[in-house]
């Protein structure tokens, strides 16, 4: 696509005003590269999540079945607890010291523990160190998944126009489908080709040594399209810590940011990462067709959440976003119903129908996310609500939902769950100011 066709779509014009207003002209590349990082962080979270069977049986052997697999999505779940943490840190560098920089460290990180995760020796090698080392890294990748989806959002939204500003900053969200995609893809692809005793052998390496391809493209593209001027935006953040200063201003909006969040840390994870357990365990289906399942979903979401993000720039985000969780308490049982019907055209059905639902309040959520905070603090704030939202939420949710599966024997259990939560985000979401097509402060 041209510079000048993505100019019509919404992306900033040469010679617009200062930064943060808006308007700023950004070239188109280094919009790109804002938004490629999250394709690099939900790759390796995601190609771990449909792997987690095969990790339960390399680093957790001497457990059964249930307790191993337990184990791996706790080892998931850990990561995402350390999510705050990197919502700290880089929310801290983002308004103290520019988004650039702080773009540039999540992205290294990731890059080094994914490919590191790919050459870690198995518990039939190492004995009890493995999983130890599994954890240690998997920690480093939730200290950097922390900042990066937040920071991406946050200078997409900065530097499209108003009138596009949903539609811009739904690539954030557009990057992390797209790395669960391609998560997906790469264990799809894998198991295809190759056996199932050398999947668990040696072949579950392949998705995590090729991170070093797609970290290093992002590393390259960020450094050369995103200037040092991108610093500025954090120059004038006044004293004290930001993250102080936003608990101060900020705490109401952090809480309902908070809330909000809830569901896309349960849905997403539950339905792109979950389920192709689930199919497998409740279903029966194999694991080659629940990745293909999956695969299709999440193209579903890749193409409708952008069409959401920008439609919410006519209609509003509030609205928007209400409309999907409004779905989500009215059709999660239903849909759970067609994925528990054993067939493999009814679990198509139904993850097709979350994935609607989740592109519905996904694709606008970040945009209405960066417009509840002021500028100086925005970092802070954003980063640190939306982490323990996706920690406590997003990171339990295989966990919990195996539990309910498997140990309660409770199949519509995870219905109930999603419900529960998206009556929590719907509440916090009918409270937010609508600031479609205002100046961001």
């Amino acid at each position: 696509m041209s510079a000048s066709s993505l100019a019509s779509e919404g992306y900033p014009d040469t010679g617009a005003a200062g930064a943060g207003s808006g308007t700023r002209r950004a070239p188109p590349r280094s919009l790109i590269a804002g938004a490629l990082g999250n394709v690099l962080e939900w790759y390796d979270f995601a190609a771990y999540g449909f792997l987690a069977t095969i990790f339960a049986k390399n680093f957790f052997p001497e457990s059964d079945a249930f307790v191993g697999l337990i184990a791996a999505f706790g080892v998931f779940a850990a990561s995402f607890l350390m999510r705050p943490v990197g919502g700290v840190v880089f929310g801290h560098i983002g308004d103290r010291y520019g988004r650039r920089r702080a773009l540039l460290i999540s992205a290294a990180l990731m890059t080094c523990s994914t490919v590191a995760i790919g050459l870690l020796p198995t518990y039939a090698l190492a004995g009890a160190a493995a999983p130890v080392l599994l954890l240690m890294l998997r920690l480093l990748q939730g200290l950097s998944i922390g900042g990066e989806y937040t920071t991406s959002a946050i200078y997409l939204a900065e530097n499209a126009k108003p009138e596009r500003r949903g539609l811009i900053t739904s690539f954030a969200g557009c990057g992390a489908s797209a790395g669960t995609l391609l998560g997906s893809g790469a264990a799809a692809v894998t198991a295809m080709l190759m056996s199932s005793d050398d999947l668990i052998a040696w072949g579950w390496r392949i998705p995590f040594l090729a991170g070093v391809l797609l970290g290093g493209f992002t590393l390259y593209l960020r450094r050369a399209s995103i200037g040092e001027d991108e610093e500025a935006p954090a120059r004038d953040a006044g004293e004290g810590l930001p993250l102080v200063r936003a608990l101060r201003t900020d705490g109401a909006n952090m809480l309902r940011a908070l809330l909000m969040n809830l569901t896309l840390g349960v849905s997403f994870y539950m339905i792109f990462v979950y389920l192709t357990t689930y199919m497998q365990q409740v279903d029966g289906l194999t694991d080659r067709l629940s990745l293909q399942i999956n695969t299709i979903s999440m193209v579903t979401v890749l193409f409708l959440a952008p069409m959401f993000g920008g439609l919410s720039d006519r209609i509003g985000r509030k609205w928007m976003i209400a409309s999907g969780l409004v779905g989500m308490v009215l059709l999660s049982w239903p849909l759970f119903r067609l994925l528990d019907s054993g067939t493999p055209e009814g679990a198509l059905l139904g993850q097709i129908g979350f994935a609607v639902l989740i592109a519905m309040y996904a694709g606008p959520m970040p945009c209405a996310l960066v417009e509840m905070f002021r500028r100086e603090t925005r970092c802070s704030a954003l980063s640190l609500s939306y982490n323990i939202s996706l920690g406590l939420a997003g990171g339990t949710a295989p966990m919990v939902a195996v539990y309910l599966v498997t140990r309660e024997h409770w199949d519509m259990g995870p219905a109930w769950y999603l419900i529960a939560v998206s009556v929590l985000s719907l509440l916090a979401t009918l409270t937010m100011t609508e600031r479609r097509g205002a100046p961001l402060g």
